[in-house]
């Protein structure tokens, strides 16, 4: 079994397409649609996905939730992180050895958390 797709929610779609359009400029995933509630990336085996909540009310993180990338190689890792915290992500953990997976924490800009895993 594998992630196939994953979907966060944003308060902001307008800063929230420009953080993940930096952040994943120069991986594999690349916007393919937009609406005005949601946005899509996408690469052969997986989609990443914004959107404002369904239900109208307004996108909040989930306390003990985490979305895991596995991006590669721990050269990824870090230049994912590093770019992240460029773009005005916070640190939920630098990049390091965490058992078995060496991998980086951050939040992005509505605060969900998401680790970035080799």
């Amino acid at each position: 079994m594998k992630l196939d797709y994953c979907v966060l929610g944003t308060n902001n779609m307008g800063a929230a397409i420009t953080f993940y359009d930096a952040l994943f400029d120069q991986t594999e995933l690349s916007q393919v649609l937009s609406t005005d509630r949601m946005t899509f990336w996408q690469c052969k085996d997986f989609a990443f996905a914004i959107a404002k909540p369904f239900d109208g009310e307004p996108a909040t993180n989930g306390n003990g939730t985490m979305i895991g990338l596995n991006v590669g190689s721990i050269g990824e890792v870090v230049r994912l992180y590093n770019r992240a915290m460029e773009l005005g992500a916070t640190c939920e953990g630098k990049p390091g050895q965490r058992g078995p997976k060496y991998s980086a924490y951050i939040r992005d800009l509505d605060r969900n958390k998401i680790v970035l895993s080799v």
